[in-house]
């Protein structure tokens, strides 16, 4: 878009007033953090260019470093932490992986030579138990600031946010026997990643406390489509009405692995999968997963690593973040009607989205 930048059109967009639109494009600094994000959002969003003012220089540069983006979301972490990152000033520096490509250890070598203020690692090596974890000691005692998303480490000085998985389990399992379901299987990652581990305990757990069934079915594969095919053919071909995903990937690949079979979801087989990506709500059926809280994982993140950047001390706490069970029409009773009673009596914590 070309000519003199509308401010109501901009105010519009942002949710704000002409008046504060005005104050961020002469880069007064009486405008709040977020506020000022808002209308440089739409400023972008409307095709204009931002005035020179309100090219504001960085206060400094994180590494940010994710595993591979074809997983919706690692983009959505990425995402949320670099928007948070930008209301205080802080240009991060995003660094992604693939198999065969640049590993963790490389990517942190870069960051280092790059001056960075510090780092954020989301489902890093750190979340994989078969890793040497004094790798992150060293960059501790190299000075450099750093946290960790999605995966607890006992081994690792550091501050560390994730997910319950083991609640998530819980939430999932509960729902499925409140439908009568008893054969339900798992299909989850491999068992030296952390989140996989404690999905894992907690599927057994879970099984056990509502089921009384002490060794309910669970199939390794990978968090892809494919993989979530394979472990959904045989999950199905072992009896399972209902199988709950480590992924919403995986979980796609079940329900692609019922369909070959002519079998209908939710009618003849249920499926949760995990995260809440952006599109799972569209996919067909709308599937019931189990939402990461993202944003307050993220925000916990970055306002702990940016006070240690600050000359806070970085704590060694592990914050557990509640999932929450977004039911949609993935999901149904049992097809025989068969409702086996609940050993528990716990709220399964469930909402429609």
């Amino acid at each position: 878009m070309r000519g003199r930048t509308r401010l109501t059109d901009v105010a519009e967009q942002a949710g704000v007033s002409t008046a504060t639109v005005s104050r961020v494009l002469n880069g007064r600094p009486s405008v709040a953090g977020e506020t000022r994000r808002a209308v440089l959002a739409a400023l972008d969003l409307l095709g204009y260019e931002r005035p020179d003012k309100v090219r504001a220089r960085s206060a400094g540069l994180v590494g940010l470093i994710v595993p591979e983006l074809s997983n919706p979301v690692f983009p959505a972490f990425a995402q949320a932490i670099e928007s948070m990152l930008a209301t205080v000033g802080i240009t991060p520096l995003l660094c992604t992986q693939a198999p065969g490509g640049t590993t963790e250890d490389e990517y942190v070598e870069m960051l280092i030579e790059h001056e960075v203020d510090g780092i954020i690692f989301v489902s890093g090596l750190h979340a994989d138990s078969s890793a040497d974890p004094t790798r992150y000691q060293r960059l501790r005692e190299r000075g450099v600031p750093f946290v960790l998303v999605n995966g607890t480490n006992p081994d690792v000085v550091a501050p560390s946010f994730s997910t319950d998985d083991r609640m998530s389990m819980d939430l999932a399992v509960r729902h499925l026997a409140s439908q009568g379901h008893r054969d339900i299987g798992l299909a989850i990652g491999p068992d030296r990643f952390v989140p996989a581990r404690l999905k894992r305990e907690g599927f057994r757990e879970a099984m056990s406390a509502y089921l009384a069934v002490a060794d309910p079915q669970v199939v390794t594969t990978l968090y892809t489509v494919e993989g979530g095919a394979g472990a959904g053919s045989a999950l199905i071909e072992a009896g399972c009405t209902a199988v709950i995903c480590g992924s919403d990937l995986m979980a796609l690949g079940v329900v692609r692995a019922a369909r070959s079979r002519g079998m209908s979801v939710p009618d003849d087989l249920s499926v949760i999968g995990y995260d809440d990506s952006v599109l799972i709500p569209f996919t067909d059926p709308p599937l019931t997963t189990l939402r990461q809280p993202v944003p307050a994982m993220c925000q916990a993140a970055v306002a702990t690593l940016v006070a240690e950047i600050g000359g806070a001390a970085a704590p060694h706490t592990d914050l557990l973040f509640v999932p929450e069970l977004i039911v949609r029409s993935s999901t149904g009773a049992v097809a025989d009607g068969a409702r086996p009673a609940l050993v528990g009596a716990a709220s399964n914590g469930a909402r429609r989205g």
